[in-house]
Formats: structure tokens, sequence, C-alpha cells
């Protein structure tokens, strides 16, 4: 039995489920079923405490890329395992969060709408897209769109990850030491890193005071990883030009929280890269067939790498 258990968009991902597995029994969360039978779940926070109902349970689909919450949750045993979304249509919205501040800091539209505000009208030079480097932190199936998607564009590219990767016409780099030299040649740093123990806090004060004056930040990837009162403290001064923030440590962002009144900030509602349920479904389904045969699934989750 497949059991279905998430808090939005229920009845569609069932639907799509029913015609995507015909062959499987599925059930949805709260419906009442003898927990013995079942040996997968789909699902996206599930209530504290459910998966130790089953005591039966194989797998879990997880209804995301992230899966740093399943990851720490006491009721899910370390013999199951878990299966993540690998993209289902969230690298290519990934791109286009990206490429919209982007071109807000190539083109200057940012200190074009500070114009606007002061009433000035004062053309700048231009800035070609070869003399803009970014960095893109995460080069899985999401970060590897990123970086080649821009790089198609013509802008100066270069990737960062945990383990040595190979892009067309992208300069990857690895290692904590070759993080800290490219933070100093980098005016775009854009963040797709999955949340682990070692990315979590990754960048604090120390390593947003390594990116050359006048960069930007854009965080899609996960709040914990950057430390907003270093944020603050170096748009404060001047050091950065502006950060475009998709996530935080805690959502939604307080209300109070003095981001909200910057000129300088783009705050979004963790909307950078949405699950699709047609393409999450389709992937889903696909991977159970894999390892009905027996297969590895995409997405298998690294519980030691926490991806």
């Amino acid at each position: 039995m497949l059991y279905l258990c998430t808090p939005k968009e229920t009845k569609l991902l069932g639907t799509l489920l029913r015609h995507a597995l015909p062959e499987v029994e599925l059930a949805i969360w709260p419906q009442a079923v003898d927990n013995m039978q079942v040996r997968h779940i789909v699902a996206w926070n599930p209530p504290e405490g459910f998966f130790a109902n089953f005591p039966r349970l194989e797998a879990v689909f997880a209804l995301g890329a992230g899966v740093d919450r399943l990851l720490l949750r006491t009721d899910l045993p370390a013999h199951v395992v878990i299966i993540r979304l690998t993209d289902a249509g969230m690298a290519q919205q990934m791109a286009e969060y990206a490429l919209y501040g982007v071109l807000r800091y190539q083109r200057q539209f940012d200190l074009y709408q500070q114009q606007q505000v002061e009433h000035r009208w004062t053309p700048l030079p231009p800035r070609l897209a070869h003399e803009v480097r970014i960095s893109v932190l995460g080069l899985g199936a999401i970060g590897s769109t990123v970086a080649t998607t821009l790089a198609g564009l013509g802008y100066s590219v270069s990737g960062w990850s945990r383990r040595p990767h190979q892009l067309t016409n992208i300069a990857c780099h690895y290692g904590r030491q070759a993080l800290d030299t490219l933070l100093n040649n980098t005016d775009i740093l854009i963040n797709v890193l999955p949340s682990t123990p070692e990315t979590r806090g990754l960048l604090d004060h120390a390593r947003l005071a390594q990116l050359p004056q006048g960069a930007a930040i854009i965080n899609a990837s996960r709040g914990d990883q950057l430390d907003l009162d270093a944020l603050l403290e170096r748009l404060d001064a001047k050091q950065l030009r502006f950060a475009q923030l998709d996530v935080f440590d805690m959502e939604p962002l307080a209300t109070g929280h003095p981001l909200w009144e910057r000129s300088d900030v783009i705050i979004t509602p963790h909307i950078a890269a949405i699950t699709l349920p047609d393409a999450a479904v389709a992937q889903i389904a696909d991977n159970w067939r894999v390892m009905q045969r027996g297969g590895t699934p995409s997405g298998l989750v690294q519980r030691h790498l926490a991806y």
C-alpha cells in the first residue's frame, strides 16, 4: 500500500498518483488503513509521530528536493529509505529566479529604482554579461541547471560543491579552501546548497566579508545557511549592493524583522522553485517502479551526507 500525506493539493496529488500507478493501492491521510500494509509513503511535513505508526514501512518519497526536516525526525527509523525529488520542474524555476537577480545586478535596475525614488535621471555605464562573475554554491540537479543556464547567456560562471563536478563552460571548484578563494572573485553569489550539518551557518560574518565591494547575494536554498545579522551588517556597510532572499531559518519571516524595510533587499515567500504536481508524481512513479525491479531510484538520499 502507498499512503499519501500532505497538507496541500491532496486531492490533485491523489488523482495523479492513482493515474500514474494504477497497479498500486493508494490511501490518503487521514483515511483509516491497516498500518501493517503500508510499505511506502509519499509525504510532505506529516504530523509528528506519523511514521511510527507503520512498522513495515520501507520507503518515503519526499514531495520536495530538501529532506533536512525528514532527517531530523525521531519517528523515521534509519533503515527506511528516503527518496527526494531531483528536479520535477524545479530546476528551470530556480534558474529563472536566479536570472531575475542577475539581471537586476548586471543591468543595474536596483540602482535605477533608487534613482526613481530620488527623482534622478542619470544613465549609468553599461556592464556586459561576460564581465559579471557569478558563483553558484551547489551543483546538484538544480544548481547545475542554474549554472549552465547563466553560462549559456554569456555570464562568467563558477560553481562550488562538496565533491568534484565537471560542467561545460563552468569553472567547478570543491572544498572549503576553494570556497574562500572563490568568494573573493564573486560579483553575484547564488546559494542553492542542500541543508546539511556542513552547510548550516556556512555564509557567516567571515565568509560574507570576503565578497568584493558591491557584490550581491541570492539565497534560494535554506535559511539556516545564511547569517542574517551578518548580512545586515554587510548591507549597512555598503559592501553588499543588495540581497535577494527566498528562504529563512524561521518561516514566515517575522513581521518586525528589519529586512522587510530595506530597499536593498528583495524578499519572496519560499517560491523560487515550487514542486509541480504532475512532474513530481511522474518522478515518484518512475522511482517506485525502479525499486520494484530492484534498481536504485534517482534522488536516493544518503543519510550520512544529508542529501
